[in-house]
């Protein structure tokens, strides 16, 4: 029996029903099902099998249902919870097994994370969702508003939110060690697809196990391409949210954390360019630049701001001076640099190996520990929030820190789509004497900021890019306010 529904028949049983200690039940280790989460999983190959192996070694936790639409990735997960239904269509196990369902992580690709979790969220299910939230601001938005209405327990799969890096980096901060912060630099080696190319123009036949359309969902239709599914997708904006959508809700976490930061109110961007013929630069409308520089401005205490730096590609800032010759930046593909005016933090990927700058501080300066760790980690968190109830359990990112956390990483894809909207304009000119026009190509959207309206989800001096801010549902996959 779900647990939900168990509560309720409890409930309704009234004061003639009486719960008998679980050894009674069912012997020493037995669990009664008021004390177990029966978890759905929509994705449950790849990430979404790393995910079920954490929750269910949980011992309160059981796997009652699978959903993937592709059968290449889902075996292993089919293997390791053999009484799980199996699905391709994620809208059939959610309907078909809701009284079977407390819980759903969801580990699809980006561009279907905000359909799925609404759907879960409407039925009363708690979610877990992989990184990022979600592929658009606008998704972020209102997935964030319904889990509150819903009175769901959330956590996003930014895992090193939970760890204690990030933990040591902000007591150090409240304790004054750094000063104030000023500005930030984060960088990953990311993309690890191809990415910065042309979208083939050959179809490819689609592999045999992977059903297409369900892949599909919410973006709009195209013959399949070889090598898409089940990674690649990450590098094209109908699916994935680039290097920045990929990492930034892990690297940028740290900082969030740490400094309490809000909206952005501006953003910029620069982009590395591939040219394909001489002084003839490719545009790749489809997908995301080979690298990118973004630079988020927010609003910070005493009317300061902060300036928080997003390097992808390989793109690293200056090595700070207070760093060693032989040491790395950051874990060397990855990393966070917290400036302030009396000092320097870093750590590498997820909040590891959080230090001071220079290194030599980190065996004199000590201060209290102010804030509790996580020792279960990020998904048992979760999963003890599940079973205690909504409210009730303190959780490292539950949409209300996550989605807002979500919106300004993609506030960064906001201005590098925006980087290459064109426009094209006539020119007339004379030649010889005789009038003439050609066409001309205007690219607006470079070399300026975006002025951010956060609340209202709105660039208040550039429409275009608010065309990026809420992206149109293939039709038949809209659901509820999406």
């Amino acid at each position: 029996m779900k647990r939900k529904d168990f509560l309720t028949t409890v409930s309704l049983a009234g004061a003639g029903f009486s719960i008998v200690p679980r050894h009674v039940l069912g012997g020493k280790g037995f669990i009664a099902p008021s004390d177990t989460l029966y978890i759905g999983a929509i994705g449950a190959g790849g990430r979404g099998n790393d995910n079920l192996r954490q929750l269910a070694l949980h011992p309160n936790v059981t796997v009652s249902g699978l959903c993937d639409v592709d059968e290449r990735m889902v075996s292993r997960a089919r293997e390791a919870y053999p009484s799980a239904p199996f699905f391709r269509d994620y809208r059939k196990m959610l309907e078909s097994h809701e009284s079977d369902i407390d819980a759903v992580v969801v580990s699809s690709p980006d561009h279907n994370h905000a359909v799925q979790t609404m759907d879960a969220i409407q039925r009363g299910m708690h979610v877990y969702v992989e990184k990022p939230l979600t592929h658009d601001i606008y998704e972020a938005r209102m997935i964030t508003e319904a889990a509150k209405k819903y009175k769901v327990v959330t956590q996003m799969g930014n895992y090193g939110s939970s760890g204690d890096g990030v933990r040591q980096m902000k007591e150090w901060f409240q304790a004054g060690i750094i000063g104030q912060a000023h500005t930030v630099y984060v960088w990953t080696n990311r993309p690890v697809w191809p990415q910065g190319i042309s979208w083939p123009t050959n179809p490819a036949p689609v592999p045999d196990g992977l059903d297409w359309d369900l892949w599909l969902g919410t973006a709009p239709y195209k013959e399949y391409v070889k090598g898409l599914a089940p990674f690649n997708w990450r590098g094209w904006s109908d699916y994935g949210t680039g290097a920045l959508g990929d990492m930034g809700c892990h690297l940028m976490e740290a900082p969030f954390n740490v400094l309490d930061l809000g909206y952005p109110d501006r953003v910029e961007c620069s982009v590395g360019a591939v040219y394909v013929d001489e002084f003839r630069r490719g545009e790749f409308l489809e997908g995301f630049p080979p690298s990118s520089h973004v630079v988020l401005r927010f609003p910070y205490q005493n009317g300061d701001f902060i300036k928080l730096h997003w390097m992808d590609g390989g793109i690293q800032p200056a090595r700070p001076e207070e760093l060693e010759p032989d040491e790395l930046m950051g874990d060397g593909g990855n990393g966070i640099l917290i400036i302030g005016d009396r000092g320097k933090m870093m750590c590498d990927t997820y909040g590891k190996n959080a230090r001071l700058l220079p290194s030599v501080l980190n065996e004199h300066i000590q201060v209290a520990q102010t804030l509790p760790r996580v020792p279960e980690g990020h998904h048992h968190q979760w999963v003890n929030a599940c079973l205690a109830g909504y409210g009730k359990h303190e959780l490292s990112s539950s949409f209300n820190i996550a989605g807002p956390l979500t919106e300004s990483v993609l506030m960064g894809n906001l201005a590098i789509r925006s980087y290459d909207y064109k426009e094209e304009y006539k020119e007339t000119y004379t030649e010889e004497g005789v009038e003439m026009e050609r066409m001309r190509t205007f690219y607006p959207g470079r070399g300026i900021q975006l002025l951010w309206d956060g609340p209202s989800m709105k660039v208040t001096n550039f429409e275009p890019a608010n065309t990026f801010v809420r992206r149109k549902y293939r039709d038949g996959w809209g659901t509820g306010t999406l």
